[in-house]
């Protein structure tokens, strides 16, 4: 996959991750198979990878094994967790599963956090979700509004969950000096994502769903929702990236969003994967299932200023090499 798009100084090693264990819970799953591949890019050598079968980390046992192996023969200040590890899915699973996916993000992110705390760990980066931002938030969402209500009803459960690390994160470190940090991407999407339709978000649901349409030669694709709302996309690169720029470079108490700057309607975005899909049918908007939030898009400024961080990926780029990776790869996603 070319990456002629990125900046040159993206691949330059940087001597943050000299001597320093990473360890990366999830880093097995769509957007940590990148930030591992960005991680070696930049001169890490020493990364410790949670396995879901070695360690359940929604269990408090597990979770204190698990770091009694990751810290194994190394001073834990030395050491840096990334959590990316998270329950998620598109809102039909959400909707479905709102206790699960409550319990096990919050669980998964209150345990490591302590845990990683009680052991000395050097920094902890934790993950949250657009989730997080009430319902009706002013676009763009200025991470001085997460507190402003509460969040669209059929993801509250999951992006409260994840909120709670950030409370967590601020109050560690302002009674313990602990240095967390909290980020908030936007909705990812890219190669290597989730193309089942029972658990995938609304990219890789819709690219499948026309790509299988247009061979079966149907006359209509169904689409959730009236395709009012809007969304921004980041790239799994690009958010890769700005993970790592700002555990390299972000030691302060503020949540930080991660997006392109750049807000799209879902009737455009459809409109959008038919056309390069290929798909010559009608869509037809089943407006009797949900839209989720009205709009979302977010104000990408303190990144900017706090680590020098932006995206680089166009959406129209980040979706060609999307649509293309499903094309190539599909019999391995869809079996």
């Amino acid at each position: 996959m070319s990456n002629n798009n990125l900046t040159p100084a993206t691949f330059q090693p940087s001597t943050f991750w000299q001597n320093k264990r990473v360890i990366v819970t999830g880093g097995a799953g769509f957007l940590g198979s990148f930030v591992i591949e960005k991680l070696k890019e930049r001169g890490a050598t020493d990364i410790f990878i949670p396995r879901k079968k070695d360690y359940n980390l929604t269990e408090r046992e597990a979770i204190e094994r698990f770091y009694a192996d990751a810290l194994k023969d190394i001073d834990p200040k030395n050491v840096v967790v990334i959590h990316l590890a998270a329950n998620v899915g598109g809102i039909g699973a959400n909707r479905e599963h709102p206790a699960e996916f409550f319990y096990d993000n919050m669980i998964m992110g209150v345990e490591l956090m302590h845990q990683a705390y009680k052991r000395g760990v050097g920094k902890f980066v934790a993950t949250g979700t657009v989730c997080a931002y009430p319902k009706f938030t002013p676009v763009p969402f200025k991470e001085d509004d997460l507190w402003n209500g509460y969040p669209e009803e059929t993801n509250a459960p999951y992006g409260l969950a994840k909120k709670m690390m950030l409370v967590q994160a601020q109050t560690y470190r302002q009674q313990y000096g602990f240095n967390a940090i909290y980020l908030l991407p936007v909705n990812l999407y890219g190669p290597r994502d989730n193309f089942n339709l029972q658990t995938s978000h609304v990219i890789p649901a819709l690219v499948r769903k026309a790509v299988e349409a247009g061979e079966r030669g149907d006359k209509e694709l169904q689409v959730w929702g009236d395709g009012s709302p809007t969304r921004e996309f980041l790239y799994v690169e690009d958010a890769a990236d700005g993970i790592l720029a700002a555990t390299e470079n972000y030691n302060g108490d503020l949540p930080v969003n991660l997006g392109s700057g750049y807000e799209i309607s879902i009737k455009d975005l459809t409109e959008m994967i038919v056309k390069m899909t290929g798909f010559e049918g009608k869509l037809h908007w089943q407006t009797d299932k949900p839209n989720g939030q009205p709009r979302r898009g977010l104000d990408v400024t303190r990144a900017k200023e706090l680590f020098g961080w932006s995206a680089q990926i166009s959406f129209d780029e980040g979706m060609k090499r999307t649509i293309e990776w499903f094309k190539e790869n599909r019999l391995k996603v869809t079996g």
